[in-house]
């Protein structure tokens, strides 16, 4: 057999030469979509790494971008490692201490900033030790006004580069493509690396008929952001398979998506529980027409029972539930039926339909315990554990990979159980993260703030259930004796150190937290004690 590298250079070739004529739709704002065919959309590609390598991206080079889901990010996506360069999607969401954290800890030395998302960044750009040029893209080349020396315009630096640029053809499979960083339980966010190999092999599965069985023939539409483990991936497979592909861009409502699902005729689109409900809701009030619509894959956390059903009965609409994690590019599982289920009644499918999945082909799963991989009893509980082909084998250059790589496999540290027909199905998490919207928020983290407040003894911060994000932070607070502080104070002294999302939305004064034995929180018996506490 041929030895042939699997690198995303071919995919970008075969779009140029198959589906020249197929179409990028991308809204930059309010007011402009564009639309774009494969074949433009290969020569702007090959301007960007033209003249990204005229500003010094080489082999290498760290090239983050902090930026929505439209045409230009996804210039990048195949522009920087079809050069041998490493693409790093910093998520726009996180804290600004964050973001300068992993920035710096990647080493970016070039930095794509969405226009309306530069002020942002602005702040930061003292503390970059790294970045020696930033480029700022808009639908012009106005460039903002900036304390930093190197900032161009991007259609600026396109309109001077070649479209007939030359991407290397001697790139190694194993050489790093993109860059993630997840939230970690404590402290820094980790870095996850990955290489041509595992981003070409995880967008082959994509097509399979078992996971999201995307086709030349799609319209897709991910709603899932581009700096979230590559949008899940979508973008890659849908540029190799001459998908139709619809970019919702900035600041995107329920409305604007469902609008773009009927003007497009989008067939597959993906996304979080919370995009869902909004969708859900605004379609009940004005229902568009949803008849191209065969696939909506949902993941990021747990989606209710009642969801899925709203979608699969009132829409008429296909809805799965797919699990992964940054560290697993991101497929895993997905709830697909297998002709097993033909004979279930509708509770037994829609139990299947809410399960983590079955899981896909090349990436093997366990569950394990003290005693072993679990038994296939739904009952038995354990710790989800994954290796494969597109799962990370550590983190990047961080001393904690020996808290979850460990004997050739990724230990995820959530909970789980096996259903009978081999389908996961997550209990509970070994760690206290909170999930809002499928962003994680360390309580740990805000446990700590809230106690460096001067009239704080101790402090706990759960998830509690909420009707539109799933889980929310619920702090539970002593205060030290003869002491007063009041909600609007505590959450006040949060703002600053944490992006607002993070902020919980309530406080409770307790008497006392229960602890453990060893003098631990027992957050265990707190969420039992507070099991009826819900905010919507």
């Amino acid at each position: 057999m041929m030895d042939t590298q699997l690198v995303l250079t071919g995919f970008l070739k075969r779009a140029e030469r198959y589906f020249p004529n197929k179409t990028i739709v991308s809204r930059t704002s309010d007011t402009m979509t564009h639309r774009i065919t494969y074949a433009e959309y290969a020569k702007r590609t090959r301007r960007l790494a033209d003249a990204l390598t005229k500003l010094g991206m080489t082999r290498g080079t760290k090239v983050g971008t902090f930026a929505w889901n439209h045409h230009r990010h996804l210039e990048t996506y195949f522009a920087v490692p079809c050069a041998g360069a490493i693409l790093h999607t910093i998520n726009i969401r996180l804290a600004p201490e964050h973001i300068i954290y992993i920035i710096n800890h990647a080493e970016d030395e070039i930095l794509l900033i969405d226009g309306d998302l530069f002020p942002l960044v602005e702040p930061a750009l003292p503390h970059l030790k790294t970045v020696k040029h930033i480029i700022v893209m808009r639908d012009d080349t106005v460039v903002p006004e900036s304390s930093f020396e190197n900032v161009y315009s991007y259609e600026a630096l396109l309109a001077e580069a070649d479209e007939n640029y030359a991407f290397p053809d001697d790139l190694d499979e194993n050489l790093p493509a993109g860059m993630c960083y997840t939230s970690a339980t404590t402290g820094m966010p980790k870095g996850v690396v990955y290489n041509h190999r595992s981003i070409v092999l995880h967008s082959l599965a994509l097509g399979l008929a078992e996971s999201f069985g995307v086709c030349e023939r799609d319209v897709s539409m991910p709603i899932v952001p581009m700096f979230h483990v590559n949008a899940w991936g979508l973008p890659f497979a849908a540029v190799n398979y001459g998908m139709t592909l619809v970019l919702p861009g900035p600041m995107f409502t329920p409305p604007l998506l469902l609008d773009l699902m009927e003007r497009e005729k989008v067939t597959v689109t993906a996304g979080v529980p919370t995009i869902w409900l909004g969708v859900l809701a605004e379609q009940e009030k004005n229902p568009r027409d949803l008849s191209s619509l065969r696939l909506v894959i949902s993941g990021g956390s747990a989606s209710p029972k009642g969801l899925i059903q709203a979608y699969e009965e009132k829409l008429g609409v296909p809805f799965v539930v797919g699990y992964g994690m940054t560290e697993t590019s991101p497929l895993v599982s997905i709830s697909n039926y297998t002709t097993e289920m033909d004979d279930y009644n509708k509770d037994e499918r829609l139990d299947i339909r809410a399960t983590q999945g079955l899981t896909v082909s090349l990436i093997e799963t366990e569950i394990v315990n003290e005693n072993g991989p679990v038994p296939q009893d739904g009952k038995t509980m354990g710790e989800l554990r994954i290796r494969g082909p597109w799962i990370a084998s550590e983190y990047y250059k961080d001393e904690r990979s020996s808290e979850a790589f460990r004997d050739g496999w990724l230990y995820t540290g959530d909970i789980a159980v096996l259903t009978k027909e081999g389908y996961i199905k997550i209990t509970d998490r070994t760690k206290d993260l909170i999930k809002s919207g499928g962003e994680w928020i360390s309580s740990v983290d805000l446990e700590n703030a809230l106690m460096s407040h001067p009239a704080v003894f101790e402090a706990a911060v759960i998830a509690v259930p909420h009707e539109k994000w799933q889980e929310r932070p619920l702090a539970c607070v002593v205060l030290h004796e003869g002491a007063t502080a009041t909600k609007e104070e505590l959450l006040q002294s949060l703002e600053g150190q944490f992006a607002n999302w993070w902020i919980p939305d309530d406080v409770l004064f307790l008497k006392e937290i229960p602890k453990t034995s060893v003098g631990k929180f027992l957050k265990a018996k707190l969420r039992e004690e507070l099991s009826e506490y819900s905010r919507s």
